[in-house]
């Protein structure tokens, strides 16, 4: 239970309501303990009638007072029972909820070559899936035990207290169980890693395909994932079969044992009635207190197969709460943001891919300046910005902010500056002025219409039956697009960020709707530090500085006159897309 003990602070968080639960349980477990003893109490009573020891109206009046015992006994134990339950189920289900929220909360602070080693389905089923069968370990596993632990230490000191050799031979089974049990764990524990293993498999490949519906459907490939869901629902089930086999094996085993205790009972119980060892009621007595204790032995193979579960799943769950970050706040202080940008030959390597986006890059953006990026797809255009935000940090070579080396400023802060526009734009299954104000979140329906009129989308949106209080599906799928990347803008825009990073944001929009959002950005951005990453250069002509990228390198640097007045990569690029037009 190694990976358990990862969760001992939490026991130790709710140790006042978990001692209550205990307690509380071990009075429940008592006083069902009173309820056999009362019945072995009354069959005695019935024989003492039957010898002539006793009157008719001294049995009625002990048989009434012995009900009355055993109904109070029985309501008290079922009141306590419930708030047995009421305790520590709810502190499982507060358990469950701090968890995920940490599990959650490491996510966020994960960097983004986490998410890039790691599916999206693997991820969820870690947070759901496992952190459930972890709570089933603080809930019903440690409920039971104690019920059990607690029904076994008072049951069986009462039977030997009452019949010492009875109380020896109404146990004996119970080693050959506990073997039982011990070596069923292991290989429960073995089959719920890997149950757990394909439950995410199942959980990844269905995410993705739902989120890849589009490209499935358009390119016909509904039969080729149907049988690849198929094979792995088959392989998925298989191995839960083979678990289920062995859990299977435990209710036979209780059941069995269980019923030699019953005859062991009943033969040697039977002999040491005749020689007058024991009374008979004390035989009834054992015999409920052998099937009494049916379910909580029935209950530990259960519990340890919870157990084993729920250490297979926090195994799971640790190997990611254990990995570290790669970009972490430094600077605890504010550090505040002017957006004065200089890089010095700056390396970076993807860790994940080993592919070298930059080699050697300078260049400077001072306060209220825009800087344009052009290149080749995969010359390093996108890792600049990346890198400007912090997603990563360099390998070699320096980056700065206002003269500061981006590691030693507040993380916080960096991000709170920048309004990031990625190429890729990606909404969220909310209205989508909640879309917008996700850069924003206190900001007025009145600057969420002005946002989107810089963005050139706002007439798109007052169009919709719901205006801005339309739902879009998930990743924005209800929206073209243009419109996504606009809303995107948008979003960016509203935030009014010291530092504004355009990457090729524009290319799902036509010429003229771009125009007019180049213009706006021109009024906005004028007073902040600006970087716009294009494969057009009419979304950059207007930069003070234009660099060109070429695998990695700075290949072409000026002002958009200038460049035009040398031939290289951006003079080509510039006639090739004049003609485009012109056609």
């Amino acid at each position: 239970m190694k990976e358990l003990r990862y969760l001992n602070r939490y026991f130790y968080k709710y140790r006042g309501r978990l001692l209550l639960g205990l307690i509380i349980t071990v009075i429940a477990t008592v006083f069902r303990i009173v309820v056999p003893a009362t019945i072995g109490d009354s069959i005695d009573v019935v024989k003492s009638y039957q010898d002539g020891q006793i009157t008719w109206e001294s049995l009625e009046s002990l048989l009434f007072t012995n009900i009355l015992y055993i109904f109070g006994a029985a309501l008290l134990s079922g009141f306590f029972t419930f708030l047995m339950r009421q305790t520590i189920i709810v502190v499982s289900r507060y358990i469950e909820f701090d968890l995920k929220n940490e599990v959650y909360k490491h996510y966020q602070e994960l960097s983004l070559d986490f998410y890039k080693r790691n599916r999206t389905g693997d991820l969820m089923s870690r947070i759901s899936e496992d952190v459930s069968k972890v709570r089933m370990y603080f809930g019903p596993a440690l409920m039971y035990s104690t019920t059990t632990l607690t029904l076994f230490v008072v049951a069986i000191s009462y039977m030997f207290y009452v019949a010492p050799s009875l109380t020896l031979y109404a146990v004996a089974p119970l080693p050959v169980l506990s073997f039982g049990i011990y070596r069923l764990s292991i290989a429960i524990h073995k089959r719920s890693t890997i149950v757990q293993q394909y439950l995410a498999k199942l959980t990844t490949f269905t995410q993705e395909g739902f989120s890849g519906i589009s490209v499935i459907k358009a390119y016909g490939l509904e039969p080729r994932t149907m049988t690849q869901f198929e094979d792995l629902s088959t392989r998925s089930m298989d191995k839960n079969i083979d678990l289920a086999k062995v859990q299977a094996l435990f209710f036979p085993l209780m059941i069995l044992l269980i019923g030699l205790s019953n005859i062991l009972v009943i033969y040697i119980g039977g002999n040491q009635f005749i020689d007058g060892q024991i009374e008979l009621g004390t035989i009834v007595e054992f015999l409920i207190y052998v099937n009494m204790l049916t379910w909580p032995v029935a209950i530990v193979g259960w519990v340890t197969s919870i157990i084993q579960q729920a250490e297979a799943s926090q195994k799971r769950i640790n190997e990611f709460l254990k990995e570290e970050p790669s970009i972490v706040n430094t600077q605890t202080k504010a550090t505040p943001i002017v957006g004065s940008i200089s890089f010095d030959q700056v390396r970076f390597t993807y860790p994940d891919t080993g592919i070298t986006a930059l080699n050697g890059v300078s260049f400077e953006v001072k306060p209220g300046e825009t800087l344009a990026v052009l290149g080749n797809t995969g010359s390093g255009k996108s890792t600049i910005l990346e890198l400007i935000s912090r997603l990563y940090d360099v390998d070699d070579g320096q980056y700065k902010l206002d003269g500061t080396p981006a590691a030693q400023l507040n993380l916080d802060d960096l991000r709170n500056s920048i309004g990031y526009v990625p190429q890729d734009a990606f909404l969220f299954s909310e209205s989508i002025a909640d879309n917008i104000k996700f850069g924003q979140a206190e900001a007025s329906r009145q600057a969420v219409e002005d946002a989107a009129k810089m963005a050139a989308v706002h007439e798109n949106i007052v169009n919709f039956a719901d205006g801005y209080d339309t739902i879009l599906g998930e990743r924005g799928i209800s929206l073209s697009g243009g419109q996504k990347q606009r809303v995107s803008i948008a979003r960016a825009l509203i935030k009014e960020p010291k530092i504004v990073l355009l990457d090729d944001c524009l290319s799902a929009v036509d010429t003229e709707t771009e125009e007019h959002i180049l213009q706006e950005l021109q009024k906005f951005t004028k007073d902040r530090t600006t970087l716009i990453v294009s494969h057009r250069v009419s979304s950059v002509k207007h930069a003070d500085s234009i660099i060109v990228l070429e695998q990695g390198r700075i290949i072409q640097r000026g002002s958009h006159e200038a460049l035009l007045a040398q031939e290289g990569y951006y003079k080509e690029l510039y006639d090739k897309q004049l003609l485009e037009k012109e056609n």
